[in-house]
């Protein structure tokens, strides 16, 4: 319904005694407050109201009143006072702990609000929050809905901070420090806005998993477990066994849930950046300044640079690009895939973000005018899409990963191929990206957003041919050249991007696969390496292939043979891929 315009309208719809109103008015008009007093012991409801609430009582208590309240078919429901007001059905009052709102409280399955806001604090209980979604309604968390408060008083706590420093260095002066402040407003709004809108997009993004990743968010809870002091029971979480038998009938992790993990993991991720080097990292600097209005980052860039938080505003920003970007599983998944530890994944975010330009791709992403299914499938294949290229970094790093210097080191390599991407793209993952673009395409997304998102998978394995090219001093095209032979002569190309592509709901068959697909990769790197020791191997890689090929005949007939036999009878299985590779790494070492 339409908000009220008036006091007036809500005493008309909304009828108290007369002496009731001749106290109240005043205190209604100047407050803007509740609808009637709490004083009052009966309120005539007009037809309107009874309509409304949908009840047939023409005189109500006020407690049962509020209760009709809460109970109205509205689209939203908004908190924004205190008080906990819906619980769930298996709670009792005692649990809930607010005892001056026990007789005005609500069970969950009662609400036929379409969307609850939380702009109060546990306005719904945790455990309310999860049985109003499974019932079909939509809710965050207050932690969620309340951020901007939080996040803004971070923004200012900082700016003062930096802007105190200056006044100590006498490049500014009390006056000029406040008509900054105020200067700045609205941009320090836009980017706490900013932040909010991408939090609440990553928890859109990874409800479309739905019941399919409910085992990754279980190993997730777990590993949380490990590595930090999340508490399932405290955080209202079921057991991995209730939330896998939810799966099995067909419901996902609800909104509320995420939101607990989505605030969990960037904390964790926090933790592993602080303990690292990683925020002092000169290359991190960009989002250090990116924290700040504009027009503090010139005049005062050397107190934001020895600001006394400077290392705890990174790890912050960067936690929160990085699971807001890719969600909550895949920086977990890959640490262990890897066998790295959180903070060089997220130095791994780092160098895939920026040789391969992501930022302007998501801000696209961001604005396009599409279906927001559309949007939505592409955020999460884009991530995908990442996780391999942060996985390239890390072997090609051996789990060491100095950002600054391997962006430096490989922008030029990793530029030159992506350039080249239509004159190195061989006939199988050109016809896998097209594929791919064609789903998107199919969902509503525009044609070259679909296509961007899809070619990113042709990108793997680009960060190890840009290092073997620098190491070795051949032309990264030409070892690109050779390295596609090898995947088109043995059909490699194929087995990885089959891999690739793959998304189990396993976590132990999703890494398996993941580490396959890496593996089919690093496989033809490393045997480039060793064919470029050889004599004449650096002058023409490709013809040193052939000369390895012509070498091998038989064994390559073989290895063709099992491949052509996966082929022909789909769905390829992660077993299936695992003996392939194994093959495969007995045959590249000949």
């Amino acid at each position: 319904p339409e908000p009220l315009a008036s006091w007036k309208e809500r005493k008309r719809m909304f009828e108290l005694p007369r002496s009731s109103w001749e106290d109240y008015d005043a205190s209604l008009i100047s407050k803007g407050g509740g609808v009637f007093p709490r004083s009052a012991k009966q309120i005539k409801l007009s037809k309107q109201a009874r309509d409304l609430l949908g009840i047939a009582d023409k005189v109500i208590e006020p407690e049962a009143l509020i209760s009709a309240i809460l109970r109205s078919p509205v689209d939203l429901m908004w908190f924004g006072g205190i008080g906990t007001y819906v619980k769930a059905p298996q709670e009792s009052h005692m649990q809930v702990g607010d005892p001056a709102n026990d007789a005005l409280r609500v069970d969950a399955g009662e609400m036929r609000a379409r969307v609850i806001g939380e702009g109060a604090n546990l306005g719904v209980t945790q455990a309310g929050r999860i049985a109003f979604s499974l019932n079909g309604g939509r809710i965050n968390t207050d932690f969620i809905d309340n951020s901007a408060g939080v996040d803004c008083s971070d923004n200012e706590v900082n700016i003062k901070i930096a802007l105190a420093a200056a006044l100590r260095d006498g490049k500014l002066t009390p006056k000029k420090r406040n008509t900054l402040l105020a200067a700045m407003t609205d941009e320090v709004a836009a980017i706490v806005l900013e932040d909010n809108r991408l939090q609440a997009l990553a928890l859109s993004v990874a409800e479309t998993g739905g019941p399919g990743a409910t085992p990754a968010y279980v190993r997730l809870i777990e590993r949380l477990e490990e590595v930090s002091d999340f508490d399932r029971r405290t955080e209202g979480l079921a057991d991995g066994e209730t939330l896998l038998r939810r799966a099995a009938d067909g419901q996902g992790l609800t909104r509320p849930e995420l939101a607990v993990l989505l605030s969990s993991a960037k904390l964790a991720l926090q933790d592993a950046i602080e303990a690292n080097g990683l925020p002092d990292d000169p290359a991190l600097e960009p989002l250090l300044m990116a924290r700040f209005p504009t027009a503090m980052r010139k005049p005062y860039a050397a107190q934001i640079r020895a600001h006394r938080l400077r290392r705890e505003m990174i790890a912050t920003s960067l936690s929160n690009r990085i699971v807001n970007r890719l969600g909550m599983v895949h920086p977990f998944e890959l640490a262990e895939e890897e066998g790295v530890g959180l903070a060089e994944v997220a130095a791994a975010f780092v160098v895939a973000d920026q040789l391969f330009g992501l930022e302007s791709l998501w801000c696209e992403l961001d604005a396009a005018d599409m279906p927001e299914a559309a949007r939505l499938a592409l955020f999460d294949r884009l991530a995908a899409a990442v996780g391999n290229l942060m996985s390239d970094v890390l072997r090609t790093a051996s789990g060491k990963v100095a950002a600054g210097r391997m962006m430096a080191d490989l922008s030029g390599g990793v530029a030159a191929l992506t350039a080249a991407r239509d004159e190195l793209l061989t006939a199988e993952p050109r016809a896998r990206s097209l594929e791919l673009r064609q789903v998107f395409a199919a969902s509503g997304a525009p044609d070259a957003l679909a296509a961007r998102v899809a070619n990113l998978f042709d990108f793997d394995g680009a960060v190890g041919l840009a290092r073997l090219a620098l190491d070795s001093g051949v032309d990264a095209k030409l070892l690109t050249h050779g390295f596609t032979a090898i995947g088109t002569r043995l059909g490699l190309d194929w087995a990885q991007g089959t891999a690739a592509h793959m998304s189990p709901s396993d976590v132990w068959e999703r890494l398996l696969v993941s580490g396959l697909a890496r593996d089919f990769q690093q496989m033809r790197i490393e045997f480039l390496r060793r064919l470029l020791r050889r004599k004449g191997g650096k002058d023409d890689p490709l013809g040193a292939v052939g000369d390895w090929a012509e070498r091998n005949t038989r064994a390559v007939a073989q290895f063709r043979s099992m491949i052509a036999r996966a082929q022909a009878r789909p769905p390829v299985g992660a077993a299936m891929l695992a003996q392939i590779a194994s093959q495969a790494r007995n045959l590249l070492e000949r």
